[in-house]
């Protein structure tokens, strides 16, 4: 993980399947409300939360996003939510569970994946990308 996360909010995407995971990464993923593959679901970066992440780094795909790209798949996917939400949600005020009903579902990303059994820097698709979750968000449709 190269970047601070604490505070920042998160988009996960479960990118592998569910054959042959161990039972403690399979419950982590529900924890993360990534219960199938192709799931979106977001997260407040804290050090339980980055936690989770790291452990599941081998099934996910994940990066921070700014407010108006969360408010903006949110009204794509038929979930309004107000400001007001968003900065209780950032604040700790509220949990996401409280506000959203999670998980999203989204579909494969056109021009599909790179690998799905190697990390983004070796040429793959799973782990940390940044900011550049949001093109991988757009290619599944969820911008």
């Amino acid at each position: 993980m190269n970047a601070n996360l604490d505070g920042k909010l998160i988009a996960l995407v479960r990118v592998r399947g569910r054959p042959g995971t161990r039972s403690d990464i399979e419950e982590t993923l529900e924890r993360l409300n990534l219960p199938k593959i192709h799931n979106l679901s977001f997260t407040i970066g804290n050090k339980s939360s980055i936690g989770m992440i790291r452990k599941c780094d081998a099934f996910i795909t994940y990066g921070e996003i700014e407010k108006d790209i969360f408010k903006k798949i949110l009204k794509k996917k038929g979930i309004e939510i107000s400001d007001s939400d968003i900065e209780a949600i950032l604040n700790g005020k509220k949990k996401i569970k409280e506000v959203l009903k999670l998980p999203i579902r989204l579909h494969p990303p056109s021009k599909g994946f790179r690998s799905t059994k190697k990390n983004i820097k070796d040429g793959g698709d799973l782990g940390y990308r940044g900011i550049d979750i949001i093109n991988l968000l757009k290619r599944m449709g969820a911008l």
